[in-house]
């Protein structure tokens, strides 16, 4: 029980539950991501400068449309390498093939013959490591010169650009990364206890939309601070009506937990506190004019995310300390030592 004149000096505020932002419990929050698979990235295979892009994130691209232009010195070395290696190779294809014909007619020695065979052999090894790391840098074998083409490696739309005309870019650097969009994911952090019913291949619906898909993963490992379980869905109906990184409200079919918890309230982070392993609010249980007395009361923390958490447990009737907890814990603390802990 506090006076009126403490409540004041501790900065204790209140809110009716009935006045906080709630949510529906059958309801959580999802968001949309493209699936691993489904994504592709366009890097500078070797250093250069970018002379040309054809597209913007946004736009739909398809298999082998030409995306930009990379002007690269580094290239032109490759290039060239992979055909010294190549005339070097023929050339000793041609040493053995002649004397291979001089040996059968007993004009030179055997041995003369196996160092030709062997240095023959490794000059046709060095022309496919030449040829290899052309292939590795998309690079065409053929004349000298011309800038680096890079095209799409997917039918897909452009996420993200990566970099500007006339920059000059690294080996790895991103040009765009390009995505299928349909299907897509949903992640969706659960209570424990919703998660528990949860099964795959259960129906998963986007609130107020005609969007649907299922369950394809459920996790094991629960995430510490908010005692959550990730889990997935993949969405095809209705998928082209997401975008990547969008937050949705979706409904589980099926999902008799969720039904049966109570209705969830926001309440800012500084309105719970920790106590004997138990996650509190304080409850202003009665109040006049001179004095109030507040009860903590056990809640489930369902969600956080930033300077606000979601709870359960709270009813409408109810008014919440949303301000000043600390010092309402700091005496009962003392109350609990007083007593024993009891």
């Amino acid at each position: 029980v506090l006076q009126a004149a403490q409540i004041k000096s501790l900065g204790i505020s209140t809110q009716a539950v009935s006045r906080l932002e709630t949510g529906r419990s059958s309801t959580l929050a999802a968001q949309v991501l493209v699936p691993s698979a489904q994504m592709r990235v366009v890097a500078a295979p070797v250093a250069g400068m970018i002379e040309m892009l054809a597209t913007a994130p946004g736009s739909k691209v398809k298999r082998g449309q030409v995306l930009a232009h990379l002007s690269s010195p580094q290239a032109l070395e490759l290039q060239r390498d992979a055909l010294q290696a190549n005339t070097q190779a023929q050339l000793q294809q041609q040493n053995k093939t002649r004397d291979e014909l001089l040996f059968a007619e007993g004009l030179i020695a055997e041995s003369r013959l196996q160092a030709t065979r062997a240095a023959a052999k490794q000059a046709e090894t060095q022309a496919g490591e030449r040829r290899q790391s052309l292939s590795l840098a998309g690079i065409a074998a053929g004349k000298l010169g011309g800038p680096l083409v890079l095209t799409a490696p997917i039918d897909g739309v452009v996420l993200e650009q990566g970099t500007q005309l006339g920059q000059r870019v690294e080996a790895a650097t991103l040009i765009y990364r390009i995505a299928q969009l349909s299907p897509l994911w949903l992640e969706i952090q659960a209570p424990m206890d919703v998660a528990s019913d949860l099964r795959e291949g259960m129906q998963v619906k986007v609130l107020q939309r005609e969007i649907s898909g299922k369950l394809i993963a459920i996790g094991r490992a629960v995430d510490a601070a908010s005692q959550t379980i990730l889990i997935r869905a993949q969405v095809n109906q209705g998928a082209e009506l997401l975008n990547p990184g969008q937050v949705v409200e979706v409904e589980i079919a099926g999902n008799n937990a969720a039904a049966k918890t109570q209705q969830r309230v926001s309440l800012p982070a500084t309105a719970l506190i920790r106590h004997q392993g138990k996650t509190l609010v304080f409850s202003r249980t009665a109040s006049n004019e001179k004095e109030s007395s507040f009860t903590p009361r056990s809640v489930q923390l369902v969600k956080q995310g930033g300077d606000s958490v979601w709870v359960e447990g709270l009813k409408r009737d109810e008014t919440i300390v949303i301000n000043g907890s600390s010092a309402l814990k700091s005496m009962l603390n003392a109350h609990a030592a007083g007593t024993g802990g009891q």
